[in-house]
């Protein structure tokens, strides 16, 4: 089976920022193949998704990285893409102007937040961990979550390897 991984990044980000660079090297070390969506000029949630399904649907089930709206994105789509695993650094649920959580696929999921998030608090992060029954990890870091880029790889690493 091919080893399909796809990043969803950020509102204000890009599909090759920082974070997704330093992951995909990791995922790309364990065999893995990597697609990040460019979201790049669609304003809107709903956009923003159909993108990513129109990007799932010419690869093979993949394990979906979503950073913040693209947390919620990865979350949003994972049952249509039936995704294989989610992981989530400071997904975006729970915010004004945003649809209501998603129901996410059963499959393994992550989450990775910052003690110190401005822009999605950290409870929100718990909640949806709690209701999932989700691998948590909290760190010292704010939404970005650069300061912690070394043990996240380390975690998607982890995550990874728990796949076929």
């Amino acid at each position: 089976m091919t080893r399909q991984l796809i990043f969803s990044h950020g509102k204000d980000s890009e599909p090759w920022g920082t974070k997704i660079v330093a992951l995909a090297e990791t995922a790309r070390d364990l065999g893995w193949q990597c697609e990040s969506v460019d979201y790049r000029g669609i304003d809107t949630v709903e956009g923003r998704l159909e993108k990513l399904l129109a990007v799932a649907r010419d690869l093979p089930p993949a394990v979906h990285v979503g950073s913040s709206l693209g947390g919620f994105l990865a979350v949003a789509g994972s049952k249509s893409c039936a995704a294989r695993g989610l992981f989530l650094m400071a997904p975006a649920f729970e915010l004004p102007g945003l649809p209501p959580t998603p129901v996410c696929a059963a499959c393994p999921t992550t989450v990775v937040h910052g003690w110190n998030d401005d822009i999605v608090p950290v409870e929100i992060g718990i909640r949806f961990a709690r209701s999932q029954g989700a691998t948590l990890h909290i760190v010292n870091d704010g939404h970005r979550l650069h300061d912690s880029l070394p043990q996240i790889q380390l975690w998607l690493s982890g995550f990874l390897r728990g796949f076929p």
